[in-house]
Parts: C-alpha cells; structure tokens; sequence
C-alpha cells in the first residue's frame, strides 16, 4: 500500500528545510521530505573547519563536474553539491550574506510581483536568529543561528587597514543598510559547531510526527496522472524502487542543478531534448535548464612573511592542539570559524552604484579550495565577480536519473566579466601592496607580481579561476510564459508541482546564497498556504501569516 501525504518535498537542502518544516507547523498536514543522501551524522559536518573533510567526501558530496569550459581554457570545474541533510549548508563556506537590497527590487522589476526587498525582508527576518539581536534589519529569535567569529586575527586586520587605504571603509555588518565595506564574517553557527538548514529547521522544535523525514531517498521522478496534475514522487530507498503519492503538492528542493535534472527526467522540459533521451513529454516547458549562472572566483595566494596562518597551526602537533583547545574553551579560532574570517564587498569603478565584487579573505593557502595546505605560511585572497553577465545551461547527459546532469557555465564569455574580474584582481594587488598589508607579504605565490597585464591576468584567471558554489537560476520564476515558473513558483503548464530552492532565482545574488535559499523556502511555504486556503474558501494574507509565524518564535 503506498503512503499519501499531503506534501512531498523533494530535497532536504537549504530551501526544503525551510518549506518542510513550515507547512509540517501546521500540525493536521502531513509533509514527507526526501533527501537522497544519509542522515548528517559525520562529525565534520559540524565542526566548522571540516569544511576541508566534507568538500571531497562522495558520501556528503555529489562532486559534479561541469562540462568542459570553453572560456577557462576547456576546463571541467568542480561543482561540490551537499548530499546530506541539510544538503549544501551542510558543507558550505558557513557565511551568512543576504545580496542587496537592490538584487530583490531588480527582481520585481523583471515583473516578479511580491519578491521586491521590501517582500523578502521579513523572511529573512523570520528565519534568522542573530546573537546580536532583533533590529530593522534583523532577527533575533529564528532557527538558523547567526553569530559573531569569536576574537581577531593579526592578518584580517592588515586586510581591513588595507582596504580603508583604498577608501573601502571598514563594517561590522555586510547585512546592514549598507553591504559595501571591509570586515569580519558573520557565520551560520551555534556554539562553535555548524547550524545547516537541518540543524536549524529539523531540530529546533518547530515540527511534530507529522513531518516525516526519508533520507537515503533518491528520487527518480515526479509522477502525474492524465490531467498534467503532480500525484507523487517515485524514488530508490535501499536497493527498492517505492512510490509516495501525495494530496496537495510536491514542491522540488533539488538544488538549481539537481532540480531542473529532474523536472527533465520526469517529462517536463524542452519537447525534442527529452525525446531524445526517450523520455515521454508531459508538458513542453523549453526554459527548464536555461538561464545557469554562478559566481566565479579567482584565488590569489600569499606567502607570509610571518609563522601566523592557519598553515602554521595545522603543520605541528602542537599548533593543532592549541587552535583545538580555543574551540573547547572559547569556541573561537579556526575550528569555530573555517577558512573564511574576514571579506570585502567593494566596486571596482565610480560607474558602478553597488558593490560588484566580493573579496573572501582567508587566513590558510593551498592550491585548492579546501584542499592540503601548503607547507608555508600563506593567506588567500579570493575575488568574484558579484553579477555575472554569462549563462549557460543544464541538460541531460541520459534518461538515468542517477547520472549526474550535465552543466556548462560558460563562464567568463562576456567582455563585461572579463573586465570585472581584472579589476578585482588589480584591487586584489592594491591591497596586497598597501602599508598595511605588505609587511606580511614575503611573495604573491599565485599568479605571482610578474603577471601584469591585462592579457596576463585574464590568462591567469582563464586558468585558475574556479567557481565558489554559488550555481541558480535554471529554473527561472518569471511573468512570462518563457519562465519555468510564476511568481507564487507554480511549475508552468503542470499542476500541483512547484519550486522552491535557488534555481527560481531569475538574477545571482550580490553575495552566498545560502540565506537567500532559506529565505526562499520561508515564503514558499507561505504561498502554498495562502494557496491552499483560497482553495478551502479562506482567505489568508501572507502579511498575516508572516505575524503569526514570527510571534510563534518568540
């Protein structure tokens, strides 16, 4: 006999956290959340700077590859995805960053009514429990733990003097009414350990036994009945296909590489595309998988001139217990706060209103991104262009649903990123150069100061540059009938099935874009209620709706 739920969320990541648990605090509905990964029982998952252990783990890790890059020298790069509870901020970087208000209120002016800053803040209001407190800005009393990194560091102060050198002025809240400026991280984390979607919205009270939790679930497509309506969700449990069929809605929470893979995979997508795979067409939806962007980020990498890094701490047995007993004693240092203390959102030119780069500033060097550090002191400097112009686009590489899906960024294929990230990397060498910075900079490792021109630094970029996990946008909420889904993130042209995780996303956030997933999971389920009450001839306000749930956490 197969179960029937009201709900299937498929997806157990940083949005479908949200949502599950949101519909399940209405305790006479019941919500099944798939997640296609284990339980999040690794002890690195929660321990900050496990960071490094769970990026390369298959267990924790999907480890996509992209297609090769035509514009990073035919690259494939790395696409670490979380395959955990809690899905990527399970292994994320831990830096809890909004965007702009300006990307929410572009947002609405590409016809996305109700998405506007003025919109959203209350859900990031709702969801955020900051050890600062409540403010205008902020929430105090959410599920998902924001604090403070605990203490300073010699070297993230250097970069902040720097910064200030070049009229960037120092900030202790890039979530302010002000993002640009020059500071220490907020992190998503509890106590010294990790606070994941999972942490925050599976564990924190706000569910009964009405939201049931399945994970080892992959789910291998979204069933529908003659009339295009979503019935349920078929997927592989221990060796076992099963079927749960469902009430109301499935809401996909996949993940813009994972959730569009499997809008593909059950017949909703572009019509010739899927016959091809000799998949049966249920609805012709073209934009499914178009519109891919993502954050590329280009790693400068300093010698030290002084035995002050993270490197350090990690090359001796002594260094190693010393940072050990900060975190059992203080909850400070590198294994509470990761790689990634202090950043930057700067613009590159008096053109630009907002900042257009991010700067992540770490107090560790290797050659990649969570990898083994290099056997000097080193700091990194990382660089991103904050609004990429490029697209590229997920498809299928076959009807397999456990085959990964096949991506290809084209990142760099525009003049105006090229451009964006020399001037990041200038800005980059600027700071490395100041009076503040140099004295700590015995040599630039990578690309090194003989790399100068503009030629030289984009062959650079070309071919180092990476992405910093950041992918959205492949299912695209819209007013037109050329978006993958409407503003209330109703699947076009299918019933019962919507989106809700950052493939919606129509532009990348100015920033990570792990609280704005969240946030996107948050006001979902607000519509799928409000929805769902208009249906039973009740009308319910999400201004309303949002009053009460925030009253409920306090």
């Amino acid at each position: 006999m197969q179960a029937i739920y009201d709900y299937i969320v498929v997806g157990a990541g940083s949005a479908g956290c949200a949502v599950a648990a949101r519909l399940a605090q209405d305790k006479q509905t019941s919500v099944l959340l798939l997640e296609a990964g284990p339980a999040d029982k690794n002890i690195w998952i929660h321990i900050p700077i496990g960071y490094g252990k769970t990026m390369f783990n298959p267990q924790l890790n999907w480890q996509f590859k992209s297609e090769p890059e035509p514009f990073l020298n035919n690259r494939q790069i790395y696409q670490p995805r979380g395959r955990t509870l809690g899905g990527s901020s399970s292994i994320n970087g831990l830096v809890y960053i909004r965007g702009q208000s300006q990307d929410f209120d572009k947002w609405e002016a590409l016809g996305n009514e109700g998405w506007s800053w003025r919109d959203v803040l209350p859900y990031f209001k709702r969801s955020e429990g900051n050890e600062r407190g409540e403010s205008a800005l902020h929430g105090g009393s959410g599920p998902l733990s924001v604090s403070n990194i605990r203490g300073k560091h010699e070297l993230v102060e250097a970069f902040i003097g720097a910064a200030n050198e070049i009229d960037v002025p120092r900030t202790t809240d890039f979530n302010g009414a002000v993002q640009e400026g020059a500071g220490y991280f907020q992190l998503t984390t509890r106590n010294g350990l990790r606070c994941s979607a999972a942490k925050a919205y599976l564990r924190s009270g706000l569910t009964g036994d009405n939201l049931e939790v399945q994970t080892d679930a992959h789910a291998m497509a979204v069933l529908f009945d003659g009339n295009k309506r979503a019935i349920g969700v078929r997927y592989r449990q221990g060796g076992q296909v099963k079927e749960a069929r469902v009430n109301h809605e499935v809401i996909l929470s996949s993940g813009a590489l994972q959730t569009p893979q499997l809008l593909m995979l059950s017949g909703v997508g572009d019509a010739v595309a899927l016959r091809d795979k000799g998949i049966k067409v249920v609805h012709d939806l073209p934009a499914v998988g178009k519109n891919l962007q993502d954050h590329l980020q280009s790693r400068l990498i300093y010698k030290c001139t002084k035995p002050i890094t993270t490197n350090d701490d990690l090359r001796s047995w002594w260094g190693q217990a010393r940072i050990g007993l900060r975190w059992i004693f203080r909850k400070a240092g590198p294994v509470a706060a990761g790689i990634q203390l202090g950043g930057m959102f700067a613009r590159t030119s008096n053109e630009v209103n907002t900042p257009d780069v991010q700067f992540h500033f770490g107090t560790i060097s290797a050659d990649m991104t969570a990898g083994k550090p290099h056997d000097f002191s080193g700091f990194t400097m990382s660089v991103c262009n904050l609004r990429p112009t490029s697209r590229g686009e997920l498809s299928l590489h076959s009807a397999d649903p456990f085959a990964g899906p096949k991506a290809t960024f084209n990142y760099l294929s525009t003049e105006h990123d090229e451009k964006t990230m020399i001037a990041g990397v200038r800005m980059a060498r600027r700071i490395a150069r100041s009076r503040s910075l140099s004295p700590y900079v015995a040599d630039e490792y990578r690309p090194g100061f003989d790399i100068d021109s503009d030629d030289e630094v984009l062959d650079f970029i070309r071919e180092y540059a990476t992405t910093i996990f950041h992918p959205v946008g492949t299912c695209r909420m819209g007013p037109d009938e050329a978006s993958v889904v409407d503003t209330r993130l109703r699947v076009r042209g299918v019933r019962g099935l919507r989106v809700a995780d950052a493939s919606i996303m129509p532009l990348l956030l100015s920033g990570n874009t792990n609280a704005g997933a969240i946030v996107i999971g948050e006001k979902a389920a607000d519509l799928i209620k409000q929805d769902r009450g208009q249906e039973n001839g009740r009308h319910i306000s999400l201004t309303t709706m949002n009053s009460e749930l925030t009253g409920e956490l306090q």
